[in-house]
């Protein structure tokens, strides 16, 4: 499998609980805070970042006849060309800014209640991810997405054969 490289596609962010977030073309990120002007910054409760891939939006619409809004799925980051499961437990950067996957974002029952469909809830299993900020920065739309430089490394390690050695590496 290849390396993936995605982009940042759209950025949702809202002010307070309980109202659709809105998006905006960048956002300034930052280290166990997130995301500025979202109603999760600064709250040591909350994770830093959400991501969703937007595949799973789609696929949910032309599958399931469920279309969201945007904003509606209330992940800040939608991202394409990313399995987002794959970057559970490594760090990985969008646009500037160093995150490190935590665990899935699974939809959450306050979407349902909007839709009005438990639909929403298996569309979009494991499509999700939590991860904290690690190095700030700001993070636009268009941006990439993919596995960080020390992430690559070790990833290249863990497939390479041992030398002189008659023992297959994991790969």
């Amino acid at each position: 499998m290849g390396e993936q490289k995605g982009n940042v596609e759209a950025i949702f962010l809202a002010r307070s609980v309980g109202v659709l977030p809105h998006e905006v073309s960048s956002v300034v990120a930052h280290a166990g805070r997130g995301l500025e002007g979202d109603r999760y910054f600064n709250d040591p409760e909350a994770c830093d970042i959400t991501l969703i891939e937007s595949e799973a939006l789609e696929k949910l619409q032309s599958e399931h006849g469920v279309a969201l809004r945007p904003g509606e799925s209330r992940r800040q980051v939608h991202v394409r060309h990313v399995h987002l499961a794959d970057f559970i437990g490594r760090r990985f950067r969008v646009g500037e800014v160093e995150c490190e996957g935590e665990e899935h974002c699974e939809p959450c029952q306050h979407l349902v209640g909007l839709l009005g469909t438990q639909w929403a809830l298996k569309g979009l299993l494991h499509t999700g991810l939590r991860a904290k900020i690690v190095q700030g920065g700001t993070i636009r739309t268009g941006d990439p997405v993919e596995l960080s430089p020390a992430a690559l490394k070790a990833r290249a390690m863990m497939r390479r054969e041992p030398a002189r050695c008659g023992i297959s590496a994991w790969r």
